[in-house]
Order: C-alpha cells, then sequence, then structure tokens
C-alpha cells in the first residue's frame, strides 16, 4: 500500500502562487508515476500534470507554462508549484502515485484562486 499526504494550497488572488506538495510512504518502491489531478464541483477529477521517475514531466494544455511539477525519488515526494493563477484553476486537488498498475490517492487539498 501507498499512502499519500498532501500540504499546501489555500487561497490566492488571481496571478499570484501557490504549491503544493505530496509525500508517500508504505510501500514506496518502484512507484511509477506521481502526479497531480484536480475536480472542480460538478465536473470530472481530471489530470493536471504528472511525472515519471525518470523525471519526464507531462501537463494539461490548461496548465502548460504556468505549473511546474518536480519528484524527489528520495524523499519520495512530489511537488506542484502554480503560478499565475487564474479561477478556473479553483478545485480540490489530489495527489497520485501509481504502482505495478494500483492506483494511489491522497485525501486532496483545495485551492481557491479569486478574481
Amino acid at each position: 500500500q501507498v499512502h499519500l499526504v498532501e500540504s499546501g494550497g489555500g487561497l490566492a488572488q488571481a496571478g499570484e502562487s501557490l504549491s503544493l506538495s505530496c509525500v508517500a510512504s508504505g510501500t514506496t518502491w518502484n512507484i511509477n508515476f506521481m502526479g497531480w489531478y484536480r475536480q472542480a464541483p460538478g465536473r470530472q477529477r481530471e489530470l493536471v500534470a504528472v511525472v515519471s521517475e525518470r523525471g519526464g514531466a507531462d501537463y494539461a494544455d490548461s496548465v502548460k507554462g504556468r505549473f511546474t511539477i518536480s519528484r524527489d525519488n528520495a524523499k519520495n515526494k512530489v511537488e506542484l508549484q502554480m503560478k499565475s493563477l487564474k479561477p478556473e484553476d479553483s478545485a480540490v486537488y489530489y495527489c497520485n502515485a501509481e504502482r505495478y498498475g494500483e492506483y494511489y490517492w491522497g485525501q486532496g487539498t483545495q485551492v481557491t484562486v479569486s478574481s
């Protein structure tokens, strides 16, 4: 089992920055992908950014150029730096990890961006 704990998020005004952090514990070796998803009220959960164990990253088109995902394998940690935030970035952000085809989720952290 992989246990994920998120921190960060909160309130920001449009144009400001926030960061999210997620630490994995438990069976953490050979975690393949780690990433962030988000879910706004009334909408489906969507991928924000994902990073492989080797550091290759991919982003949703809506956040490219504004968000940066990074991973520290030694600390079992993944971070999301969010810049130039927009009100449409408001959502609950979930940390995600994939290991041998099993997917694990954090409890979620709220990000609210006011205009």
